[in-house]
């Protein structure tokens, strides 16, 4: 069961197929993993249909109609708003303490934090740690390749060759001065650890960062390596979000 992006329905999709080999579902693989950890939540070890009649158990007037037997009858559910959906022309209030949109959080303010946006340097950069940006002066970003899904489809041989082979796109200014041009193999790495590519150099990324389209399967490359190797097992310090942008490398050729 799910929503979707930009419309009004929730959906419940069938099996196409029965799992194949030894295949389980991701509920599965979290039960069996809390099973061999000894955690003994309930909602660890609660079946597919449970968790999805818990989660229609608490829906909100939007969802009444959505009941599970309906969605595995008709497929779909359309949510019980007006035509057009316009909540906030009418006023409806957001999610904040103050109903508002808020430039100056009140959230931040109770935090201790300041209310207003700021801008706070990335913990890899001149600005915060000057040592290691002279030691690794270059900004890694590693958005999905655009044959991959993420970490998905790498294992599809015609979508591996699709995306060809992992490369690093580097801006001339970069390039020129370590004495790399297109075609050449060049490893990219920091304390944490190395990966190859081969140099694109290419005016889409500006002068100080280089860009790895991602993500190639560490078993699946010729030397076993990713970007993966290079990012920071660090969290943000308001979201306890990824920081594997954070992330300040050097580049030199291979051999």
């Amino acid at each position: 069961m799910h929503k979707g992006y930009g419309h009004l329905y929730v959906l419940h999709n069938r099996p196409a197929i029965a799992p194949l080999g030894e295949a389980v579902s991701n509920t599965e693989i979290f039960r069996r993993m809390a099973k061999a950890m000894g955690i003994d939540r309930p909602e660890l070890q609660a079946s597919d249909e449970e968790l999805i009649r818990a989660v229609l158990g608490g829906r909100g007037p939007t969802m009444a109609a959505a009941s599970l037997e309906t969605l595995r009858e008709q497929g779909f559910v359309h949510l019980d708003v007006p035509s057009p959906h316009l909540p906030y022309a009418r006023g409806t209030r957001l999610d904040t303490p103050t109903g508002k949109i808020e430039i100056h959080s009140t959230m931040l303010e109770q935090r201790g934090m300041d209310p207003l946006p700021w801008y706070v340097p990335p913990h890899e950069s001149p600005e915060r740690n000057p040592e290691l940006a002279r030691r690794f002066p270059l900004a890694l970003i590693s958005p999905p390749a655009h044959s991959f899904l993420n970490s998905t489809f790498v294992n599809v041989t015609s979508l591996r060759r699709a995306a060809g082979k992992p490369t690093l796109e580097i801006h001339a200014d970069d390039a020129a001065p370590r004495g790399i041009h297109d075609g050449l193999r060049v490893a990219i790495y920091n304390d944490r650890g190395t990966f190859t590519a081969e140099a694109v150099v290419s005016d889409r990324v500006r002068p100080g960062v280089v860009s790895a389209p991602s993500v190639w399967w560490g078993k699946l490359t010729s030397d076993n390596t990713n970007a993966n190797h290079t990012t920071s097992q660090a969290v943000t310090d308001l979201g306890n979000g990824a920081t594997f942008y954070d992330n300040l490398v050097d580049v030199r050729i291979v051999g």
